[in-house]
């Protein structure tokens, strides 16, 4: 690339406002380093062995982390590095990146880091450590940016309680061989602190009441699309209701949409599971989709990459 794509420019300029601009140095600086970026990205998915995939994913954080050192990199939008997920929370708080790495074909590994919006520009880090496979409880634990469930995030939906942000993140996970995940995660910010989960999902309401859970997993047979998506009209998270198609609820990989919808609601500052939204079966090709990628390059579970 020579020239910035007017798109870029028109992101910063609304980005920066009243911010110390990116000086012509640093924007060259960064547009290098997004170009190094755009071709390890590639190669960490598309890797002809694990050894090559690797080394790309060590190269391509590197790399990264030291365009992120420059000033004022939050408001730079890394459009042309489309295989990872680039998201600003609502508030413009944070800026979070995750994106995977495929280890062998049951495995893929999952990285990130949250970029903290700072008054002067300087970098304010937390790396994401994915330790979901060694997590006894996955839907109840609670933990730090070390102590993450990896996924490939689409949407950020901010809430309050008692003048506490939450930001609900939609995430994407391949898993591995047999099954797919996608997952409803809370992050909180406690004493400057990223902190990961938080038991209010509740079933309250429902014909069998549950305890809360820290996180909702919804996981089904690779390939079988199950949609998860946030509903603005509706303010309510919506996602298909899933059923073992071969009448075997213990064998997660089994689970398909039967074409029923569920969801969560903010209601008194927890997520209320609501176990029907609509009266009726949707007909094939009218269920509620994810809006499309948008011009700042922000991946939706539809549009992220899948090996």
């Amino acid at each position: 690339m020579n020239k910035l794509p007017l798109l870029t420019i028109f992101l910063l300029t609304c980005f920066i406002g009243s911010a110390q601009p990116i000086t012509k140095t640093d924007l060259k600086f960064l547009h290098k380093k997004e170009d190094s970026l755009k071709i390890y990205s590639v190669q960490l998915l598309q890797g002809i062995n694990d050894i090559d995939r690797f080394k790309a994913d060590s190269i391509f954080t590197r790399v990264f982390v030291r365009a992120l050192k420059t000033t004022n990199s939050f408001y730079y939008p890394f459009d042309s590095v489309e295989s990872i997920s680039k998201l600003y929370a609502p508030d413009s708080s944070f800026r979070i990146y995750t994106w995977q790495m495929v280890v062998n074909e049951n495995m893929t590994r999952q990285h990130g880091a949250i970029q903290m919006r700072t008054a002067d520009g300087s970098l304010k880090l937390f790396p994401l450590i994915d330790k979901s496979d060694i997590m006894q409880n996955i839907s109840d634990s609670i933990g730090d940016n070390k102590g993450w469930v990896g996924a490939l995030y689409y949407r950020i939906v901010e809430t309050k309680d008692k003048g506490q942000n939450i930001y609900t993140l939609l995430g994407y996970d391949e898993n591995n061989i047999r099954s797919t995940r996608k997952i409803i995660e809370i992050l909180q910010f406690v004493y400057g602190q990223p902190v990961f989960g938080d038991p209010i999902f509740s079933f309250e309401k429902d014909s069998i009441n549950r305890a809360p859970i820290s996180r909702y997993i919804l996981e089904f047979k690779k390939d079988a699309g199950a949609r998860l998506t946030y509903d603005d009209d509706m303010n309510m998270i919506i996602f298909e209701h899933l059923i073992s198609e071969t009448n075997e609820p213990k064998k997660k990989w089994t689970y398909i949409g039967d074409g029923d919808y569920e969801g969560f609601k903010w209601v008194n500052g927890k997520w209320l599971h609501i176990n029907k939204v609509f009266t009726q079966i949707t007909p094939d090709g009218q269920a509620p989709v994810p809006r499309p990628v948008n011009g700042g390059g922000n991946l939706l579970d539809d549009k992220l990459p899948k090996q």
